[in-house]
């Protein structure tokens, strides 16, 4: 489904009915269309006809687009400004690279139009309520005639909705729990999403003279996960010129407010943008105050008070005197402390930290050195083995994992014995031709409901590594979820827990599971937690990242890829070791692979 707020008529003007875009017909400027916006075309025409019951082959195409949009480092609105062939994407045919090349340039898609003519497009917002897929979307509509989410809320009051078959009661009250919950909640958007957006507009801001300081500050700089909207810091004297170049961005779709030194705007991608233009001498001060979090600057500003000083986002001061405030060290320094990165400043025990000179360093992507989970085509990867190594090769890693699913996720192409063994001699032949990177056999293994794992031991103990996952039965109950985890973790071949709660953000909630004795179980068996990379799961939570370390659990920063672009994906997994207070040395890929043969004993295969 769109990671953007809600579906779009046209990426350009929400209200614009597919017809050419009224704003940029009025103002004659040429947008940006980003790679998220053409991802979020393709995903919702892969959800309606996902709900209309068409060839799955199809909808599958759109949703690998989609993905390979997403992992995008360049625009593809460059690309084919530059006149770059599109079908060199991985999973891009002509007809995909067509579609794309009609969204750059009208903001919408013809096929999109066409297929909500047939589905009604509100439908949508049903499968952003965890535990509603396609299919029970298309039954709801059916048998129901429920067109969207006040029809969902609706029925459900009126328990008409645990009657349909494959439902039940605990299926009602949790849509019913979903739905206030969504209701009293701002709307996010994934990080990755609103990157490009954050850039984009940065580099507008720059390219204006007088201008010094661009810096995105907010959850952005924080690091969370999601973003609720956009702060935007600049330094520069002449405020009111920054402020109109900024309410004149050619992707405004409205201007919500506007001053002499501040200014908030909605784009058409629905995110809302901040702007604060303060001079040079404020610089640190205000990164500091609009970065937050609004829990840490309290904290800071009662430690200033009691050294008799007054700190805001223009400075500290004594009196009338200002004492600090050009950098974010000097207003720390102020206070008596050093300063503290942005993705610990939730007053989350930062201040103890500082206080007592044990402020972690936190681990940086040159750290890893490898990836310990990766798919290919054996099963339901996008490149080759051959390819995903030489991918891994270009990026300087010293080792990747290949750990294809095994037979029982089905839909996945999972990896019988017979299949897997013959992969292991793959690599191994690979590996023999490979100087500087090795690649590690392993296999994703499906932790089954009784806690078994889905293979036989006596083909595990033929790997180097064991990465078992849930990925079937969410709804059992905390305890039996629980045991079915820390059965599978005391099999003697297990390496890694992939994304240990199993939640994606936005779409599926974390199954109920007492992390705190997974992890300690985890200890118990010097086996490690997964933090997984993909931006749709960053899993383990910040949270947990931070009571492993406590524990002394090793994590592995994994990007779970199924393609070569997405071992792009590591900068949101450091993103998110980060705010869990992880350094270097508690992240088991920062070792070399010399040190990870160690640390996999007993577990590495013969």
């Amino acid at each position: 489904m769109s990671a953007l707020a809600g579906p779009a008529h046209c990426l350009r003007d929400r209200g614009c009915q597919g017809e050419s875009c009224a704003l940029a017909q009025s103002t004659g400027v040429i947008m940006t269309v980003h790679n998220a916006d053409v991802a979020a075309i393709f995903e919702e025409l892969a959800d309606l006809l996902e709900i209309e019951g068409a060839n799955p082959f199809r909808v599958r195409a759109y949703r690998f687009a989609a993905r390979t949009l997403r992992d995008l480092s360049v625009e593809a609105a460059t690309m084919v400004a530059q006149g770059k062939d599109l079908t060199n994407l991985p999973g891009i045919g002509q007809d995909l690279a067509g579609k794309i090349t009609e969204i750059l340039a009208t903001g919408t898609l013809a096929a999109l139009e066409a297929q909500r003519k047939k589905v009604p497009a509100t439908l949508t917002e049903l499968l952003r309520i965890p535990g509603i897929g396609p299919k029970r979307v298309k039954t709801l509509s059916q048998k129901l005639n429920i067109r969207g989410l006040s029809d969902l809320r609706k029925a459900a009051e009126e328990r008409r909705v645990r009657a349909l078959p494959g439902f039940g009661e605990k299926t009602e009250q949790h849509i019913l729990d979903a739905l206030a919950a969504r209701a009293g909640s701002d709307v996010r958007v994934q990080r990755a999403v609103a990157i490009p957006y954050a850039e984009a507009l940065a580099a507008y801001l720059r390219e204006m003279p007088g201008v010094g300081q661009v810096i995105v500050a907010g959850s952005y700089r924080r690091g969370k996960e999601t973003i609720g909207d956009l702060d935007i810091l600049v330094t520069a004297r002449a405020g009111r010129a920054v402020i109109d170049r900024f309410v004149t961005y050619p992707e405004v779709l409205e201007v919500l407010a506007k001053g002499v030194t501040k200014a908030s705007l909605r784009l058409q991608s629905r995110l809302q943008v901040d702007l604060r233009v303060v001079p040079e001498e404020s610089y640190g001060a205000a990164l500091l105050y609009f970065t937050g979090s609004k829990a840490h600057n309290v904290v800071l500003r009662q430690l200033a008070q009691q050294r008799g000083l007054k700190l805001n986002e223009y400075g500290v001061f004594r009196g009338a005197v200002r004492v600090a405030g050009e950098t974010e060290e000097s207003v720390y320094a102020a206070v008596g402390l050093p300063w503290i990165p942005p993705e610990l400043r939730e007053h989350r025990g930062e201040f103890e930290a500082a206080n007592t000179g044990r402020l972690p360093h936190l681990v940086e992507m040159q750290d890893l050195v490898g990836d310990l989970h990766a798919h290919t085509t054996a099963t339901d990867g996008r490149h080759s083995l051959t390819e995903m190594a030489q991918a891994a090769k270009r990026r300087g890693l010293q080792y990747l994992a290949i750990t294809d699913h095994s037979r029982r996720l089905t839909m996945a192409k999972g990896l019988d014995p017979a299949r897997l063994l013959m992969q292991i001699e793959e690599i191994d032949r690979l590996n023999a031709t490979l100087s500087g990177l090795t690649i590690l056999k392993g296999i994703e293994v499906d932790i089954l409901e009784d806690g078994k794992l889905d293979l036989p031991d006596d083909v595990l103990s033929r790997l180097d590594l064991v990465v078992g996952a849930v990925h079937s039965r969410f709804n059992l109950s905390k305890q039996k979820q629980t045991e079915r985890i820390v059965r599978a973790m005391a099999h003697p071949h297990f390496s890694i827990l992939a994304h240990p709660s199993g939640r994606l953000i936005g779409q599926r909630e974390p199954y109920e599971v007492d992390m705190a004795r997974i992890i300690r179980k985890a200890r118990e068996r010097r086996c490690f937690l997964e933090v997984n990379a993909h931006p749709e799961r960053l899993d383990l939570t910040d949270i947990h990242c931070q009571m492993a370390k406590e524990e002394g659990v090793l994590l592995a920063i994994n990007t779970d890829a199924h393609s070569m672009l997405e071992l792009n994906n590591t900068r949101f997994g450091v993103g998110q070791a980060r705010r869990g207070w992880l350094q270097k040395s508690e992240v088991v890929n920062t070792r070399s692979y010399a040190e990870l043969k160690k640390l996999l004993q007993p577990t590495m295969g013969a």
